[in-house]
C-alpha cells in the first residue's frame, strides 16, 4: 500500500488528483500508476485502469486472477467494473470514497453475487494518510480557484 501511496504523492506532483494504485501478483510488482486524467485529457486514465492495463500486459493475459490491487481512494464504477473483467480477486483500499465509491461507499460492485466475479475487499488500508493528501489537494484547488 505504500507504494500506491508514493504512486499518489507522484500525482499530485503533476497536478493530478493524487490517487495511486499497484497491482501485485506473488511478490512481484506488475502494474503501478497513479491518475493522469489531466496530462492525458482521457477520463479513463485512473490509476486503477492504468494498473490493470499494464499488469495484464506483464502477465501476457488479461485475466489477473492471482492478483492483488492496492488503491489509495476507494474504487470508482469504471474501475471496479475493470476489477471484475480482469478477475482481480482483492482489492486493497486506502479512503473511502463517499461520493463516488462502488466498492462500499454507492455501490457494492466488487461484492454483489448478480455479476460474474466477486473480490475479497480490504478498506481503510493507511485510509488517513490517503484521505488527507486528496483532502490537501483539493483544498489547495479551491484556494487557488478564490485568488
Amino acid at each position: 500500500m505504500k507504494l500506491a501511496f508514493d504512486q499518489a504523492i507522484a500525482a499530485s506532483q503533476i497536478d493530478e488528483v493524487p490517487v495511486g494504485a499497484v497491482i501485485v501478483k506473488g511478490q512481484r510488482i506488475i502494474g503501478a500508476a497513479h491518475n493522469l486524467c489531466e496530462q492525458l485529457r482521457d477520463p479513463t486514465a485512473h490509476a486503477e485502469m492504468l494498473a490493470i492495463t499494464q499488469a495484464a500486459e506483464a502477465v501476457g493475459d488479461w485475466r489477473l486472477e492471482d492478483c492483488v490491487l492496492y488503491a489509495t481512494l476507494e474504487p470508482c464504477p469504471m474501475c471496479a467494473g475493470a476489477i471484475i473483467q480482469a478477475r482481480i480477486p482483492t482489492v486493497v483500499f486506502g479512503a473511502s470514497d463517499p461520493k463516488g465509491g462502488a466498492v462500499h461507499s454507492l455501490y457494492e460492485l466488487l461484492t454483489d453475487p448478480r455479476t460474474n466475479h466477486q473480490a475479497q475487499i480490504i478498506p481503510g488500508i493507511l485510509g488517513p494518510q490517503c484521505g488527507m493528501i486528496l483532502t490537501n489537494f483539493f483544498q489547495s484547488k479551491r484556494q487557488l480557484g478564490k485568488k
